[in-house]
């Protein structure tokens, strides 16, 4: 007993320099070495990759993707950006991007070019970048695409009209851009939610930051929120799902894209070193370490906790 106890002693004295460095490396070795974890998929997640997919191949529907956050929210945010353009661009599917803080502009543009890497897709054909608005017209723009997009937001990234783009042959209004995604670490998504939603009808989904997911579970359960991405956790499931079934591939190694199965997402592994880049993995490498994490420090509380009751005790019993 009392080689336990001085255990716990010397377990309380320890330098807490020394636990900060076991919780560095807790981090750094799941992001230096990515090991394969089983990512379950929640159905608000679930939800948005269904909406999006059920697109594939229409000229007659598009999305738009708001980036209403700066790059202290880059984390979390940024890799289902990469993902949910990833799988539009896999499945030809059209997307419109636009943004009304100057600080997501470089952002915006990062994550489309991000993920157009390996794809032939054209700017004004695939998708369209709207490039930044100033704040002031959020509400007009965003009351003006119920009407007419074209009218609403006369130009885009690069100047060009957007009435004379491809892209917008076949969409004038909600009724065809028929998702909005608002990716945001505030409730920027509200505003969609009462304008957008409320007003036209529109499909609006939400990418955001794992603090703001519990201000938004209100609106998944009434259905204002067609789904939604929580954190890094949602941008890890949408990575996993895009693999499963955008990129899937038959046993010859062509493109085989399959129809979401919640079988099928169950019972897939995914092997982390099957991935070959990085860029399309980020989220669940996060996720490793920050799993890692947690429990190095779930288990720093239960030792110390057990620890200070232990010496305590010794010490009223040595006292009496």
């Amino acid at each position: 007993m009392s080689e336990k106890m001085n255990f716990f002693e010397r377990l309380q004295a320890l330098d807490r320099r020394w636990i900060y460095l076991v919780v560095l490396l807790a981090i750094m070795v799941p992001l230096v070495i990515p090991f394969n974890s089983k990512t379950y998929v929640t159905e608000p997640s679930e939800n948005v990759y269904k909406k999006i997919d059920s697109f594939t191949g229409r000229t007659d529907r598009a999305i738009l993707m708001c980036f209403s956050h700066d790059a202290s929210t880059m984390a979390e945010l940024f890799p289902m950006e990469v993902a949910i353009l990833r799988h539009c661009f896999e499945r030809k599917i059209q997307v419109l991007t636009i943004c009304f803080m100057p600080q997501a502009k470089p952002l915006m543009d990062y994550a489309i070019n991000t993920a157009k890497e390996d794809y032939n897709v054209q700017s004004g054909i695939d998708y369209l970048n709207l490039g930044y608005k100033p704040y002031g017209l959020f509400l007009p723009i965003m009351l003006g695409m119920g009407d007419d997009i074209a009218k609403a937001v006369e130009t885009d990234d690069q100047g060009r009209k957007v009435d004379n783009l491809p892209i917008m042959k076949e969409l004038s209004n909600y009724n065809e851009l028929n998702l909005v995604i608002d990716f945001a670490a505030s409730a920027a998504v509200y505003s969609w939610i009462i304008y957008a939603r409320a007003r036209f009808g529109a499909n609006v989904a939400a990418g955001i930051t794992a603090v703001m997911a519990a201000d938004n579970y209100p609106y998944l359960q009434t259905g204002q929120l067609t789904g939604m991405l929580s954190g890094l956790k949602g941008a890890a499931e949408y990575e996993k799902m895009v693999d499963v079934f955008a990129m899937h591939k038959d046993e010859y190694g062509n493109p085989d894209p399959r129809e979401f199965s919640k079988e099928v997402i169950k019972n897939t592994w995914i092997k982390m070193s099957d991935i070959k880049e990085r860029r399309y993995k980020t989220a669940r490498i996060g996720m490793n370490a920050q799993t890692v994490a947690h429990i190095m420090i779930i288990f720093f509380i239960i030792i110390g906790n057990i620890g200070y009751f232990v010496t305590r005790a010794k010490k009223k019993v040595t006292a009496e």
